[in-house]
């Protein structure tokens, strides 16, 4: 069983929408904060900094199952309110991979995402394939081996 990449988020007042909520819209960029973790600093520390050179997104789900409160009583005035995000590598294929989410509140599931990414090349403005390391290192991530 392949581990889960596990982000701990903190949240921001701008997060905020009028009901005192994460907004909707915010649930996107906690994601993508997450998942920016994995491909930067996770895979520069597998030996792997290709993505920095490009991936963009195809697509995005996002189910949200609760709520999230900014819960100002678990805030003090050295640490704001966090998430906890475990992303994991659905699919794998030869030019996009498919990246799960799980957000939580404390233990409880607040949301599931999942974003389908295409490696690209940024200066010819054209995806490409992955390569073999990045394949190696999204491998790790997958909870079976993609073929």
């Amino acid at each position: 069983m392949a581990d889960r990449f596990v982000y701990h988020c903190t949240l921001r007042w701008s997060d905020l929408d009028a009901y005192g909520h994460v907004n909707n819209a915010r649930f996107l960029t906690l994601y993508e904060e997450a998942r920016v973790a994995l491909m930067f600093v996770g895979a520069r520390a597998y030996g792997v900094d290709s993505f920095a050179e490009g991936v963009v997104i195809r697509r995005h789900e996002v189910d949200y199952l609760r709520p999230v409160d900014y819960a100002l009583d678990r805030a003090t005035v050295e640490t704001a309110p966090t998430v906890r995000i475990e992303l994991w590598v659905e699919e794998l294929r030869a030019a996009s991979f498919t990246v799960g989410y799980e957000m939580y509140d404390g233990e409880l599931l607040i949301s599931r995402a999942r974003s389908v990414l295409v490696p690209f090349d940024l200066a010819g403005q054209v995806p490409r394939r992955l390569s073999e390391p990045e394949r190696t290192f999204l491998l790790g991530y997958a909870p079976q081996a993609a073929p």
